[in-house]
C-alpha cells in the first residue's frame, strides 16, 4: 500500500508555472479590465482616465484624474487590492484564464512600492545592526515581489515564508 500522505506544498500563485500570455491575450485583459473599471467610474459618478499598458506578462491598468482628490477613496492600498480582484474575477469570467492584471489607481503602486522600500530600509539596518534576519509584515505575493527586488538591490537575500495570508517574506545577508 502506498503512503498517500504528503508534506503541503505551498503555492504562490502569482510565480507558478504557467504559459505566458500572448501580447493579444494581454491586450484583451486590458480592454476588459478597462471597461469594468469604466463602468464602477461611471456608477461612482467619477472621472478617471485609464492607461492600458502590458509588461511581464502581465496587464497593467492606471488610473489618473485631473482632481486626485476624486480618486482619493479609491487609491486606499486595501481598496486598490480589493478592487484589483474584483477586476481580475470579471477578466477571468470573461476570457476563462487566469489574469496577473496589476490595477494601480492614483499613483498607489508608486506609493507602496516606496513604502515597502522604507520597509526593507529597516529591517536592513536591523541585520546591519547584527540582527540574524529580519521578517516583514504578510503581504501579497506581489508586493513580496517587489520586496524580493528591493532587498536584491541593495546586497541582500530574501525569501517568502509562511502560508496564506501569513505569507511573509523574511530578509538575511547574502
Amino acid at each position: 500500500m502506498s503512503d498517500l500522505t504528503e508534506t503541503p506544498v505551498d503555492v504562490d500563485v502569482e510565480t507558478e508555472a504557467a504559459e505566458a500570455p500572448t501580447a493579444s491575450q494581454l491586450e484583451d485583459e486590458g480592454d476588459i479590465a478597462a471597461d469594468y473599471i469604466e463602468e464602477l467610474l461611471d456608477i461612482m459618478d467619477l472621472d478617471g482616465d485609464i492607461e492600458i499598458d502590458a509588461r511581464g506578462g502581465r496587464a497593467y491598468l492606471s488610473v489618473t484624474a485631473s482632481d486626485d482628490a476624486s480618486l482619493r477613496v479609491l487609491s486606499r492600498p486595501e481598496t486598490v487590492t480589493a478592487l484589483q480582484e474584483l477586476t481580475r474575477i470579471a477578466v477571468q469570467t470573461k476570457t476563462g484564464s487566469f489574469s496577473r492584471l496589476i490595477l494601480d489607481v492614483g499613483g498607489s503602486r508608486e506609493a507602496r512600492e516606496n513604502e515597502l522600500g522604507v520597509l526593507v530600509g529597516k529591517a536592513v539596518e536591523r541585520i546591519e545592526a547584527g540582527a540574524e534576519s529580519a521578517a516583514l509584515p504578510p503581504m501579497s505575493s506581489y508586493e513580496r515581489k517587489l520586496v524580493h527586488d528591493i532587498v536584491a538591490a541593495r546586497g541582500f537575500s530574501s525569501e517568502s515564508e509562511g502560508e496564506g495570508r501569513d505569507r511573509h517574506t523574511v530578509i538575511r545577508r547574502a
